[in-house]
């Protein structure tokens, strides 16, 4: 079973198996450039995801389903994100599956209030190289999927 699982944000986290069980991930920036006009990175996140299906079939979209923000920008920049990846698997029949943050971290750490620290060391403890905190809550978001799932722990891929 091919699972994206996704740390929505300007910033965005994500791992994907592949067929072969391999875990491919990082995180994209989706802010927008001095000459682009806001909807830019409506546009760039709608195209990482066409990226992400252009890659292998997925059979299911993970993310993180933030209840509390620090801000009225970051919550409409969230929800701004989640329309985009709602439309996009609905376009595409993707089933999409929200999990809770403390539930990710609790899953990943076993601390359901793991700061990003801690996130980051368990990603690298359990093997894998996560190029900030976004890619290490996607692997813990990809991890809780497998779980869910019933599908088998992968391998990150070399």
């Amino acid at each position: 079973m091919n699972i994206l699982a996704i740390d929505i944000g300007t910033t965005t986290g994500w791992a994907r198996t592949d067929r072969n069980g391999i875990v491919h991930g990082g995180s994209e920036k989706f802010a927008p450039l001095a000459m682009e006009k806001p909807g830019h990175r409506w546009l760039k996140f709608r195209a990482f995801l066409g990226e992400q299906r252009a890659a292998g079939e997925i059979h299911a979209v993970y993310y993180e389903d933030v209840k509390q923000h620090a801000g009225t920008l970051a919550a409409h920049v969230y929800g701004g994100f989640l329309a985009c990846l709602e439309m996009w698997c609905a376009a595409n029949n993707v089933p999409l599956r929200p999990v809770g943050v403390g539930q990710v971290k609790k899953h990943w750490t076993g601390k359901g209030n793991a700061d990003k620290t801690e996130m980051v060391a368990t990603a690298r403890a359990k093997g894998f190289r996560p190029v900030d905190n976004n890619h290490a809550d996607a692997l813990a978001i990809l991890a809780l999927a497998q779980h869910i799932e019933g599908v088998a722990p992968v391998r990150e891929a070399a």
